[in-house]
């Protein structure tokens, strides 16, 4: 199980978060979001940690130009889109970055939103489904309606999104196979302050869930 822990804003956070076994850890590149960290302190950070993990950047709308100049600053082995990216965009990206890999996230409304993934199946690495919010687009903290989510089985990896935190992540496992989880304000003090703790409890109702 893939577990990624994004809106990480601290050096000391992101080497304890790694310590304790997370393989992805994710930098928001959206200078709107409260969680937003720039390009120079991601490379920093990443520079400083010396393992090697997944190191995300996320970006919404943003450049062709901006985004790679962020991954080469930032030193970042992956890109999550987390806007309204077309399938043109997503592959101007692995042009330009043909090593990194490429994650498409989608807010889900509801069954039919499904069905707007499957032009993206052949052109991204990863799929990452978040809860559908108005004005927000993504840390929004709301769930995804996990019944929709029932059948869906694409033909790549795919992770689970919106909402999640230590209390429901066992029950959203126990109706969903996805491939990894995917979490921020539900670990988090404020936003880009993680809590350490509630991290450990995740891991620790994940392993109970897989005895």
């Amino acid at each position: 199980m893939r577990i990624k822990i994004c809106g990480i804003t601290k050096l000391d956070q992101a080497r304890s978060i790694l310590d304790l076994g997370i393989s992805t850890i994710g930098f928001i590149c959206v200078e709107s979001s409260p969680r937003f960290i720039n390009p120079s302190m991601i490379g920093h950070i990443i520079e400083n940690l010396a393992q090697e993990k997944s190191y995300v950047g996320v970006f919404a709308n943003s450049c062709l130009k901006t985004i790679v100049e962020t991954v080469e600053l930032g030193q970042l082995n992956a890109v999550q889109l987390h806007g309204q990216e077309d399938p043109q965009f997503c592959q101007h990206i692995k042009d330009q970055l043909p090593e990194i890999e490429l994650i498409k996230a989608f807010r889900i409304k509801d069954r039919n939103s499904l069905e707007n993934l499957k032009i993206y199946y052949d052109l991204v690495d990863t799929l990452l489904l978040d809860a559908y919010h108005p004005q927000l687009l993504g840390g929004s903290g709301q769930t995804i309606d996990w019944q929709t989510l029932q059948d869906f089985t694409p033909p790549l990896p795919w992770l689970l999104a919106g909402g999640l935190n230590c209390e429901n992540v066992t029950r959203a496992l126990n109706q969903l196979k996805p491939d990894g989880i995917d979490l921020s304000s539900g670990v988090e003090n404020s936003p880009g302050d993680k809590n350490l703790a509630k991290i450990r409890e995740l891991l620790e109702n994940l392993k109970i869930n897989q005895l």
